[in-house]
């Protein structure tokens, strides 16, 4: 697949055929991070198989049900290949998205007061990794924090060593492949020396895998959690746990459902587990939807990993280069980026901030307005991911304990705001993918030249709630 062209021939003839209706309903979609918006092919081939065979609840004998079977365990083991994981070594949990992933290990981790195993935490992670410490604490299991090191937020590496090496009975370690805040990539060698040191490691995969590739041979990390609507779009709520079978093993389930158990007593009181997958995937799974995460990863290999990596990182660089020469009439910088400056070691995904003339920062909701009123799609927040907020706005510590604890805690999130002395409730995140062109980027910045630099759209018209992280 050659690149030529000014928007790289093959993607501008991917954004005809597949994402057509972004120029025809005049959409400029920044938001990968998101979601991928879904390829008409993706579409198609979901009607074309739900019109042309039954497919029925899998749990039973039946033709319906047995069709359903099979697509659901092909899935799976598409999702092995994906991942070069072997499959004697881990198995595929279907969930409803990366966050239920998530929460299927916290729940089920073996944490049992402070000399047991402990949870390890960086400060760059999505709520849903930063909710496993209630379990952790409910269980009475030490947690701690890897803060982040440096201007560009990411996390330091030797800390994270020293913490690993720090407690002889391991624990859960988690972190995410790639910030979803900053586009961050953290080192995937954390898994393997997290494992020397005899912890469990729960990878937050993400944010990463639209534009990552990832070998869970090279880095056997013992839970892996995907998002399948951010790698290709279609279908939204289905997502993967992606488990090594040896830890899986060690996870005690607080509780059982339809579909997760062998055989049960009501009178009783007892019951007996499936064994896994089956005994994480509550109740009846998406039998239409999961068996189109083959379809979409056929799609993606089709184009290439590699190939949309580059793609994005050409894109992500133009964003770049354009936001660092965005300027006022009086020369004074237009934006703030948060994170890397460069795409080395990093995504496509970009948290900033639009800066008025005296270098203030433009309330996030203004901005969100504007964009949408050009039909511009970004997202604006703290994008569930707090640490990394804090880390930006360089929130002191001390602030954040007495702001949220006892009769000091802020009664609304404007309150909050108010008590932290944050300049806005968040930040803009602008994030390119596989269904954007060169000409996108470009539109973007003259929106943000002509909107902005010469001076701020003002008034509460048309702002949206704050969002809460």
């Amino acid at each position: 697949m050659e690149h030529d062209g000014r928007d790289g021939a093959p993607f501008a003839r991917l954004r005809a055929d597949e994402f057509g209706y972004l120029d025809e309903t005049r959409q400029i979609y920044l938001d990968h991070t998101g979601a991928t918006p879904a390829p008409r092919s993706l579409v198609d081939a979901q009607a074309a198989r739900l019109r042309g065979a039954v497919f029925g609840n899998p749990h039973t004998e039946s033709p319906a049900s047995a069709a359903s079977t099979a697509l659901v365990e092909a899935a799976r083991q598409r999702v092995l290949r994906f991942l070069d994981a072997d499959p004697a070594e881990y198995t595929v949990i279907f969930t409803a998205n990366a966050s239920q992933a998530v929460k299927l290990v916290g729940e089920a981790y073996p944490f049992h007061g402070r000399r047991g195993p402990a949870l390890l935490l960086t400060q760059d992670n999505h709520n849903s990794v930063n909710g496993v410490r209630e379990f952790a604490r409910s269980a009475g299991a030490r947690v701690r924090l890897v803060p982040f090191s440096g201007e560009e937020l990411r996390v330091d590496g030797a800390a994270v060593r020293a913490a690993l090496a720090a407690r002889r009975q391991g624990g859960l370690f988690c972190f995410p492949a790639q910030s979803n805040f900053s586009g961050v990539r953290h080192p995937l060698e954390w898994v393997d020396q997290a494992r020397r040191a005899g912890w469990h490691t729960l990878l937050d995969a993400a944010a990463y895998l639209p534009t990552g590739t990832l070998s869970l041979r090279r880095t056997p990390a013992d839970f892996a959690v995907v998002s399948w609507y951010k790698v290709f779009g279609y279908p939204s709520g289905v997502g993967s746990l992606v488990a090594r079978r040896e830890a899986l093993a060690a996870l005690g389930r607080p509780w059982f459902a339809g579909g997760t158990i062998q055989v049960v007593s009501a009178q009783a009181r007892w019951h007996r587990m499936a064994q896994a997958p089956a005994a994480f995937e509550d109740g009846t799974p998406d039998f239409h939807a999961v068996p189109q995460i083959a379809t979409g990863l056929d799609w993606y290999d089709a184009i290439g990993a590699d190939r949309i990596a580059d793609h994005v990182t050409a894109l992500t660089g133009q964003l770049l280069r354009g936001l660092r020469a965005l300027r006022h009439r009086d020369g004074r910088p237009l934006i703030r980026v948060y994170g890397p400056r460069g795409t080395e070691n990093r995504g496509g995904t970009v948290a900033l901030n639009v800066l008025d003339r005296s270098g203030r920062i433009v309330d996030e909701r203004i901005v969100a307005r504007e964009c949408s009123a050009a039909g511009i799609s970004v997202r604006t927040g703290c994008f569930c991911n707090p640490g990394a907020g804090e880390e930006a706005f360089a929130i002191a510590p001390r602030l954040l304990r007495r702001t949220g604890s006892g009769r000091d805690r802020a009664a609304t999130i404007d309150g909050y705001i108010r008590r932290l002395g944050l300049p806005s409730g968040g930040a803009v995140r602008v994030s390119p993918g596989v269904a954007n062109v060169r000409s996108d980027i470009d539109r973007f910045l003259e929106f943000l030249t002509a909107t902005f630099a010469a001076g701020t759209p003002v008034g509460s018209a048309g702002l949206g709630p704050r969002l809460t992280c």
